[in-house]
């Protein structure tokens, strides 16, 4: 049984999104694949493309395991960046020896990729000590500002979790500058950390492996290419099938978010040969100091005012599952300051749902089965 709108791969494991951004005319995803079982094993990119953000089709493989320092757990996490007419894959490349490193692939057609032959471009972390103690350096996102490339990067030191800046003016060489945001309230790693500009702020996201809701972090503040000013910390996503979101920049000036609809641990109906997908994109925005998150234009005619699967009192949400047993339940009051729901709106595909309350103040994703 698959989704009618919602990607998910032709057969075999996907997890996070990576790369995403619009190319020669076309909206990229790649995404964390393995193409041989639905499980999580080494990881190679999986590439889809699509004209209108809702329908997607696969495509070849763009990266695979196929270097020494990507002999251990493959090509991990990343982002993409055009610069003079060539795309650019930047990723987490995976070693026994090197350990967690990061790499660059470059494209002129969008769709074969060559690695750069200085890879790692970034050989360790410079927290990552040679005794494997702290071996979490992953999900680079790169994006240009203040007149010069920026690379965040998710790591931790402890149980303390970071996100560290690199600068570069040629995306090859790049020069550690310094610990961008530190917390120790999310349990280790910060991964697939996202910085970026909206409205009148910057929001520095990330995911954290601790908690299973609500795992998507939002920090609001300044950025002045050096140094990040946190101002309020904020969270929009409370379903259990949301993760490793990523966003990026529409040439229309929207920022736009798309998350791994799925979750780690869950079981696989019986028969299945696909495990993954990706949640519906979705426009950001910044609201009253929060952050809100609501489907792209593009997908607007897909949501409903009512589902037989969800059922709203007063200010509790409840989810049922595809055989009517209950499969979420969340009173959403006082959370973003919500006081009553006031509007909700559904997307239902196949066997799952994306709920948007008052317009993307709260948003919740769950699989159905």
């Amino acid at each position: 049984m698959r989704f009618s709108y919602h990607f998910e791969p032709n057969q075999g494991w996907m997890n996070d999104p990576n790369g995403l951004c619009f190319y020669k005319g076309q909206y990229h995803a790649f995404f964390q694949y393995n193409p041989y079982a639905p499980q999580w094993d080494t990881m190679h990119w999986g590439h889809a493309v699509s004209e209108d953000l809702i329908h997607w089709t696969q495509i070849e493989t763009a990266l695979y395991p196929d270097q020494p320092y990507e002999d251990e757990g493959g090509c991990f996490s990343g982002s993409a960046l055009e610069k003079d007419g060539a795309l650019h894959l930047f990723y987490t490349s995976v070693s026994h020896k090197m350990g967690q490193t990061q790499s660059v692939a470059t494209s002129r057609d969008g769709l074969h990729f060559e690695k750069h032959p200085n890879n790692p471009i970034i050989p360790r972390g410079p927290y990552c000590t040679p005794e494997g103690r702290n071996p979490d350096f992953r999900d680079p996102k790169v994006f240009e500002a203040f007149g010069k490339y920026c690379m965040v990067v998710g790591s931790c030191e402890g149980t303390v979790g970071q996100v560290l800046l690199y600068t570069s003016d040629d995306l090859v060489n790049w020069q550690h500058e310094r610990v961008l945001y530190a917390s120790d309230a999310f349990g280790g790693t910060l991964e697939c950390p996202d910085l970026f500009p909206l409205g009148d702020k910057w929001v520095l996201m990330f995911s954290a492996m601790k908690p299973k809701v609500a795992s998507t972090v939002f920090v609001i503040g300044d950025f002045d290419g050096h140094t990040f000013t946190p101002e309020a910390e904020t969270y929009s996503e409370f379903g259990t099938d949301f993760y490793a979101p990523q966003s990026f920049s529409h040439p229309d000036g929207r920022r736009i978010l798309i998350g791994w609809f799925y979750h780690w641990g869950k079981e696989l109906p019986t028969g299945a040969t696909t495990a993954g997908a990706l949640s519906i994109p979705r426009e950001l925005s910044l609201k009253d100091g929060r952050i809100c998150n609501y489907p792209v234009a593009e997908a607007r005619h897909l949501l409903t005012e009512s589902s037989p699967y969800v059922k709203i009192t007063g200010t509790t949400v409840a989810v049922f599952g595809l055989d009517g047993k209950e499969v979420f339940r969340k009173d959403l009051k006082g959370i973003n300051g919500l006081e009553e729901i006031e509007k909700a709106d559904i997307l239902f595909d196949t066997k799952a749902v994306e709920i948007f309350i008052n317009e993307g103040l709260i948003s919740l994703s769950q699989w159905l089965i």
